[in-house]
Parts: structure tokens; sequence; C-alpha cells
């Protein structure tokens, strides 16, 4: 049963920790779920930022901070009002995210987007204009831009510019490599970088490397699926990641910065989720027709990655990411794309566990089986009905729910596995 800390710290904690939004894939969505009132708060603080300095912040601290890349403010606003979270500030925080998207701070810039002319024009920050990063930069603009189409469709706005951010939301397209089924660095002049290596961190990626970076597609894993040859090579390139041995190349730090350390401490092949960007990896067999290697897979991370002691952590806690990572895939889901709705299904960490929510209503997950090798889900009820989808809708939990899960030591291959079983994606809405 989760008990939460009290109001007083928890409003604390928030208002005064509020920058490094590509590393809340979580926690913000977590909010949304416990806590849509303070949530509330924080977006009115978010628009008087951007009265007060003409740009939402990437990184507070407590002003604008030059750090990390991508332009996720979008995301952290879209999720927000499209899981009911109505301020009345919402056209205000709509121009703000425009602006965001079209502009870069002049003194910040990691405020905004760099190199947004280039993305503009071409799809791509180029890897060879000078500016650092440039494919995790393209891979988080486009999800921002398919952020930025959702919120235009709830706020009503005209359909050209809702049809501009859907089309834009499909520039990760420009940085896939399909010699190497990986995302790689592209020149101005439509050649891809050369030489390239997927271990190679830093560079064209953010403290991460092609292996980390190339999952980046949350808002449309089918596209990502189609682009790579369809689901069985999909599912292949997923497991080379614990398959490959966790070596790599620092030469753009100079040295062998605390992330890599960590990758190979954890012995997971290059799976690295002491780092944010590819925490999200293991819940994208949901959409490839194989939810059982995910629920493998986030057991391992869960049973080995965290412990009860000082140094429990397997890397950086960032906010609150990698707790509420945790916190999530302990309960039995996770939200791979805020803005969707959805949260991607794992399975339950426990035997029972009970989320009050603060409508009053509760979200109830018994999973009675449950134990180290019953990792498994062989069936799940929803409100006493047999449910075989690989997600689960916010606003259906919000309305009260009870999961009943039937666990397993082997996995049930013949779940979870149709195409209407599995996660949001651009490219299915597009057909």
């Amino acid at each position: 049963h989760y008990s939460p800390y009290n109001g007083e710290v928890r409003r604390g904690y928030m208002h005064t920790d509020t920058g490094f939004w590509d590393t809340f894939r979580a926690l913000f969505p977590f909010l949304n779920l416990m806590y849509p009132s303070v949530n509330k708060e924080i977006q009115e603080g978010l628009a008087n930022s951007y009265e007060e300095s003409g740009f939402l912040p990437e990184w507070a601290s407590p002003g604008h901070r030059h750090c990390m890349v991508g332009n996720n403010s979008a995301s952290v606003v879209a999720d927000a009002y499209l899981k009911g979270c109505q301020t009345e500030k919402i056209d205000l925080l709509y121009e703000a995210v425009l602006h965001g998207a079209n502009h870069v701070h002049p003194q910040v810039p990691s405020t905004g987007r760099l190199g947004y002319e280039y993305y503009n024009q071409k799809g791509y920050v180029p890897y060879n204009v000078g500016i650092n990063e440039n494919v995790a930069r393209t891979l988080e603009y486009a999800y921002d831009d398919w952020c930025i189409m959702r919120l235009a469709q709830q706020l009503n706005r005209p359909q050209e510019e809702i049809d501009l951010y859907r089309e834009r939301s499909k520039n990760y397209r420009f940085v896939f490599d399909k010699e190497n089924n990986l995302m790689r660095g592209k020149n101005e002049d439509g050649t891809f970088q050369s030489p390239f290596s997927p271990y190679k961190w830093g560079d064209a990626f953010t403290e991460g490397n092609s292996w980390h970076y190339t999952w980046s597609v949350f808002h449309d894993v089918q596209g990502l699926i189609d682009l790579m040859g369809g689901k069985e090579n999909f599912v292949s390139m997923l497991d080379s990641v614990f398959v490959v041995p966790p070596i790599y190349d620092d030469s753009y730090y100079g040295q062998c910065i605390h992330e890599i350390k960590e990758m190979q401490i954890m012995n997971m092949g290059n799976y690295a989720h002491g780092n944010q960007p590819i925490q999200h990896m293991i819940y994208l067999y949901n959409y490839a027709g194989q939810p059982w290697k995910a629920q493998y897979w986030l057991r391992e991370v869960m049973d080995k990655l965290y412990t009860p002691y000082p140094d429990g952590y397997c890397g950086d806690e960032d906010n609150g990411q990698t707790s509420a990572w945790y916190i999530f895939s302990a309960l039995g889901f996770y939200p791979v794309c805020p803005g969707s709705g959805e949260y991607v299904m794992g399975a339950p960490l426990f035997k029972k566990a009970i989320l009050t929510l603060e409508n009053g209503k509760q979200i109830v997950l018994n999973a009675p089986d449950n134990t180290n090798e019953n990792r498994y889900i062989r069936s799940l009820k929803m409100n006493g009905k047999e449910y075989n989808h690989n997600w689960l809708k916010h606003e259906e939990l919000m309305d009260g729910a009870v999961l009943d899960f039937d666990m397993s030591h082997t996995p049930n291959t013949e779940r979870g596995i149709n195409d209407e079983d599995f996660p949001y994606s651009l490219t299915n809405e597009d057909k």
C-alpha cells in the first residue's frame, strides 16, 4: 500500500526541483495519476515562467540553465492537459510550447530548440554543423512535435497547424540507418556520418550511444518496427541490446564517465539502466507481440539493479525518474509515451498493491501467486473481465479499477500477441 509524502513536503519538493524534463518520462505521469491538483499548480508555475522569461524551462535551477537537450516541456504540458489537468492558462501554455519549438534562448542554448532552423527545414539536426548531440536532439524534437500535435487537436487549432506538427513528428526517420538498423548522425548533405560505431557515447547522442537512443521513438514504435523490417527483426534488435558486450567508445568525453562505468557494472550487455534514455526500452516488446520478454527483463532489472541500501540506485536518480520507473514497474505498468493516455503493461512485483487516488477511488492490483519464479502473466482480468491488451487507459484507471493477475513461472506466448493488443503508435493511427 503506497504511502505518499505529506502534502507540504511533496509540494516543496516539486516546486524547487522542476527541471530536466527529459528525465521525467515517468515522474510527471505519476503526478497525473496520483496528484493531479499538484500538477495543475506546476502547470500554472510553468505559465508564469514563460510570462517572465519568454520561454518554458527545460532545466530550471531556478532560472534557465544550459544543460542537456530536448524540448520536453512540450511533453509535460501536453500530457497534463490530455489527462484532465484543465488549467485556465492552457492557451498561454500552448503559445509557449509553439514558441519553444521554433526559437532558442539567446543566452541558454538548451532552452527552446538549438538547431531548430535545420530541423524545421531538413527534418533533422545535421551532424556536421557544429551542434553536438544532434541525433538525440532530432529524436526528442520529433516526439515533442507529436505532443504539440496532440495538444493542438484538443484545443481545436487550425488543421494546417495540426498537420505540420504531425509531419514533423515523423522526422525520426531521417536519422535511421537501415544498413545498421540503428539511429546514426546525418550530415547536412544527407549522407550518414562516417566512421560509425554504435558503441560511441556522446557525439551524436547525449550520455549514451546508438544502442540506447535508437528506441527513442516513444510515439511511433510501429513506425520504428516498419523501418527495421518487421516485428521479428525489431525483437531481434531488442534482444541484441542484452547480448552485445558492455563495450564502449569514450573518445568524445576523453574519459570513462560514470554512466559508462555503471553500465559495465550492471553487466546486462549494453543496457544502461543507470541513465534515462533507455529506461523505457524493455516495454517495447509489447509493441511487437512478445510481452513475456518485457515481463522477464523488468523483473531482472528490479531484482538486480535496485537494493534497499545506501548504494541502492544503479545510477542517476535525476529528480525522481529512476524511482518513478521502479514504482510504476513494480505496480505492473509504465508510461512509455506521455501524451498517449496509455500505460504499457509489464508485470507486478507485489502480491497486492492499492493506489488511493485524489478523487477517492482506488486501483487495486492482485497477484496472489506472484513469486520470483512466477514473473509471467498467464492471464489478467480487469474489473472481472478478461483483459488481453498490453496497455491500460489512464481514464479507465482514474475511474477506479481492480486488476487480477494470474501469474505463472512459464511465459504465456498466446496472450497480447494480436495487433489490437499493442499500445498506441502514430503509424497505426494514420492507417
